[in-house]
């Protein structure tokens, strides 16, 4: 039978890349995305003894990490972020998609634009989301928690988590619209480059 730190070895070999997935996401810089994981990985090694057998060990090594991040990084932030949500309506690539004429070329006309864009374009839009929302779109869209889980990590109300994905949702929206205009990524789509 392993020892309870061969277990613990094991656990944490296995949600290591998702730890430096979330952790890159959160502080945006390698050094100190390492410095973040391994802190997070010594202070789950010393609370090991409180981890129930059985349960996502990822999850409870991504709360840590999250807390951690909160304790130690946000502190040192300038001025919080403010974004103008307003400005990107509810259905906002849906718009754009029939703006463009896409409606008619595609029972998904948004599927057809978003699998142009590569995931490191997709990874970039969720990266350069404000923290709040870049925080739970990372942990909902790229390491696929589901919301009750996604709750448990960054200790907030499930409904917070919701309204963070929503708001977070709108600005993803009109930042890989853009990314796709800009990439010339939507033009050959349109019905006027279809036609002969």
């Amino acid at each position: 039978m392993p020892s309870s730190r061969e277990t613990f070895e094991q656990l944490l070999a296995a949600a290591l890349p998702s730890a430096f997935g979330v952790a890159i996401r959160f502080v945006r810089n390698r050094d100190d995305a390492e410095d973040l994981v391994q802190e997070a990985s010594l202070r789950a090694y010393r609370s090991f003894h409180t981890f129930t057998p059985g349960t996502n060990f990822r999850a409870w090594l991504l709360r840590i990490l999250t807390n951690l991040y909160y304790q130690k990084y946000r502190q040192r932030q300038r001025e919080p972020q403010l974004t103008e949500l307003e400005d990107a309506p509810d259905l906002y690539l849906y718009l754009q998609t029939r703006d463009a004429g896409l409606h008619q070329r595609s029972d998904d006309p948004a599927g057809l634009v978003l699998e142009r864009l590569s995931m490191d374009h997709i990874a970039g839009a969720i990266d350069a989301l404000p923290d709040d929302f870049r925080m739970v779109a990372a942990l909902y869209f790229i390491e696929e928690f589901s919301y009750e889980e996604i709750a448990g990590i960054v200790d907030v109300p499930i409904g917070t988590v919701r309204s963070r994905l929503h708001r977070g949702r709108k600005l993803l929206q009109k930042s890989l619209w853009q990314l796709a205009v800009d990439q010339g990524l939507v033009a050959p789509l349109t019905p006027e480059a279809a036609a002969p």
